[in-house]
């Protein structure tokens, strides 16, 4: 038996039953590769039956609004794929006469989605002999043939490419690609991997050197950046409350937020009333503010790590501009702010 049967085998006996697997409809797939991007499969399958069950077709995504997708998509993070999702969605309907592209090259134009998406959708709906690589595909592929490129480097996704695509051959690409990814997730896992019931073994070069744990290589460190952020929830004499939404090029682009202070430190009361951003309220409150969360909420991105406060501000007057407290879970907020939301402010 072959490498690529041997893998095919191995697929066939293990593949887990996922609602869009099986499925050629490249909306399906294509929803499903985006939402799984950056996240466990577990986590996201609800979000793919829920957008399933609110868009179920291409034409429906593309008349939703932004907010609407937004909102669905919260506690998923990267919110760049959903806006990126609708906007790939209206091209299609608008422009393209509401179909898909039906190779690679066509689907690379789409907003968002790069070669690997392009490769999943191209070789799963359309048979197109495109290999993909994302994090399985390194793990897998440099453990079994003792690959020491570093995967962060600029030449690593090309020849991971080219030596997926040797493989592959021509029959399948679909099922190939698939079956890849899932040896990876199941078989190949980044810690305790299934060695001694992997039908690779024999010819695996990590395994046969007691280097397991030392691949995929990585040249570079991740620097985090660490932010603090005080948010400001004002409470009017009604139970009125104030949302403004996240504009600029930063996390959470488009996303709803309580007024926010960021500083270079977590501010006590005293800093607070005296920050500069916060001197327009002075006149307008009722007693001090009180800080809502015992200890500092720490939210890790891949990038960032966030110390988040929340301080409650009671407002002596009304104003025009404040919407009802109870109204704020509709509209799509960083999911640290909703989870807050939900178990403290409305508590």
């Amino acid at each position: 038996m072959s490498w690529t049967q041997t893998l095919l085998h191995w697929y066939d006996e293990n593949k887990r039953d996922f609602p869009w697997r099986g499925d050629q409809d490249p909306y399906r797939v294509w929803l499903s590769e985006v939402i799984m991007q950056q996240t466990r499969v577990e986590q996201g399958t609800p979000y793919f039956e829920r957008f399933i069950a609110d868009f179920p077709t291409l034409e429906s995504l593309a008349q939703a609004h932004e907010e609407e997708v937004l909102k669905l998509w919260q506690g998923l993070g990267y919110y760049s794929r959903a806006r990126n999702l609708l906007a790939a969605a209206r091209w299609m309907v608008e422009e393209n006469k509401g179909e898909f592209p039906n190779h690679f090259k066509g689907l690379l134009q789409l907003k968002g989605v790069g070669d690997y998406t392009a490769s999943a959708i191209s070789s799963i709906c359309f048979n197109e002999a495109q290999a993909v690589v994302d994090g399985n595909v390194y793990r897998f592929l440099s453990r079994y043939f003792g690959i020491s490129t570093p995967i962060d480097h600029s030449s690593a996704f090309r020849e991971f490419k080219a030596l997926a695509q040797q493989l592959m051959g021509s029959s399948s690409p679909g099922e190939f690609n698939q079956a890849l990814m899932e040896f990876g997730a199941l078989q190949c896992t980044p810690k305790q991997p299934q060695c001694q019931h992997c039908p690779f073994q024999a010819d695996c070069v990590a395994f046969s050197q007691g280097k397991v744990a030392m691949f995929p290589i990585k040249k570079k460190k991740l620097k985090q950046r660490k932010r603090f952020f005080n948010y400001l929830i004002f409470v009017t004499p009604s139970g009125n409350t104030f949302l403004q939404q996240r504009v600029h090029k930063d996390i959470w682009e488009k996303l709803f937020e309580f007024p926010l202070i960021e500083t270079e430190h977590l501010l006590d009361g005293e800093e607070l009333q005296q920050h500069p951003t916060f001197q327009p309220w002075q006149s307008k409150m009722l007693g001090v503010p009180r800080l809502l969360n015992d200890s500092p909420i720490k939210h890790l991105l891949s990038h960032q790590q966030l110390m988040i406060q929340f301080w409650q501000i009671s407002l002596a007057e009304e104003d025009t501009k404040s919407l009802p407290m109870t109204s704020v879970d509709k509209y799509p907020m960083p999911i640290v702010l909703a989870d807050f939301v939900r178990n403290v402010v409305m508590e």
